[in-house]
């Protein structure tokens, strides 16, 4: 790890002063420090060197709160995931956010590992983690995994790079709509969590669009429909604490016997949280079935291209896709 210096400010301003918008000459001299779970992975293994790190974990201005109100639900950037996974509110209110925060990590991990980082880290793709290797979204010229060993990688073909998320809770946050809180030099503004994931391109090889001198400050979670409910499942290469070979997370409003409102979201397929907006078609109005699931489970994944080692993924999202929905809406059908 290459020396740095550490700097302890007092306020979310003091902050951003150091971030790297205000010398944009030193591209990516400073980091924000909470949990430091992937971080300083990162930075052992020098794939990341900032000249300065800047501890957030003790602003009084971030809090490490989940507040209700008739709007929904606000999370503190600085809220652990073990947090998530035990907070009653959050467990009756938002139940794939706590299932998704539990099989995020191990309990170490989760107990201090905050949710602002969780969306941040970076991916676990084994090409950019090795210092040896200079892949397109390290700022080379192609993504060796394309034509490599990418049994883990994405089925969705929408960036240069084809490493897929890890943050199991981004997937979770996306199928309830959630939103981000930023604040910056230029003031706070707020996305919807679909519009702050967004695919690398050349000009941003990163999977969020956060600015250089942007923190996160919080997370909104919209009031959901009386009765809906959510559910997160997750395949692994091991039965615990592994990334995701692939994730759903669905949240579902019934109308009497019929979907009133369907949200699907999948991890590990894609460079972002992928929102699979074809089966929430097939789903919404629909009198739910065996046949109605099993067809918005093929609407999901029907735009995949799987590369040479990851089509194992694509039967195993459908299945998943199928058990989540399944759960949802079992009380309105016979048989499920």
């Amino acid at each position: 790890m290459k020396p740095f210096d550490f700097a302890r400010p007092d306020t979310i301003a003091a902050a951003v002063a150091l971030l790297d918008g205000r010398d944009a000459s030193r591209p990516n001299r400073s980091a924000l420090l909470a949990g430091g779970t992937d971080l300083l992975t990162l930075m052992k293994a020098d794939l990341y060197a900032p000249e300065l790190l800047i501890d957030i974990k003790r602003l009084a201005e971030l809090d490490n709160r989940i507040e209700e109100t008739a709007e929904g639900l606000t999370i503190g950037a600085l809220v652990t995931l073990s947090q998530l996974e035990d907070d009653p509110r959050i467990q009756s209110l938002v139940p794939a956010l706590a299932e998704a925060a539990a099989l995020a990590a191990t309990p170490q991990l989760r107990h201090m590992a905050t949710i602002g980082g969780n969306l941040l880290q970076r991916p676990r793709c084994w090409y950019f983690r090795k210092p040896g290797i200079h892949c397109w979204l390290k700022g080379g010229d192609d993504c060796p995994a394309r034509q490599g060993e990418n049994q883990l990688h994405a089925l969705f073909d929408v960036s240069p790079c084809v490493a897929v998320h890890p943050s199991d809770p981004a997937t979770a946050l996306l199928a309830l709509a959630a939103s981000v809180r930023l604040r910056g030099a230029a003031g706070e503004r707020e996305l919807p969590l679909a519009a702050f994931f967004a695919p690398p391109t050349d000009e941003r090889r990163q999977e969020t669009v956060i600015g250089n001198d942007e923190l996160i400050v919080s997370i909104q979670i919209p009031a959901a429909a009386p009765g809906t409910r959510s559910t997160y499942l997750k395949a692994m290469n091991r039965k615990v604490w592994a990334f995701a070979l692939a994730g759903v997370a669905a949240a579902i409003h019934m109308d009497g016997n019929r979907i009133a409102q369907a949200r699907l979201a999948l991890g590990g397929v894609a460079p972002v949280p992928w929102r699979a907006e074809s089966a929430e078609q097939v789903l919404t109005g629909a009198e739910p079935s065996p046949e109605i699931i099993a067809r918005a489970a093929e609407s999901a994944l029907a735009s995949a291209e799987p590369l040479a080692h990851n089509g194992y993924k694509i039967p195993l999202a459908k299945a998943l896709v199928r058990r989540a929905l399944t759960r949802l809406t079992a009380p309105a059908f016979p048989g499920a």
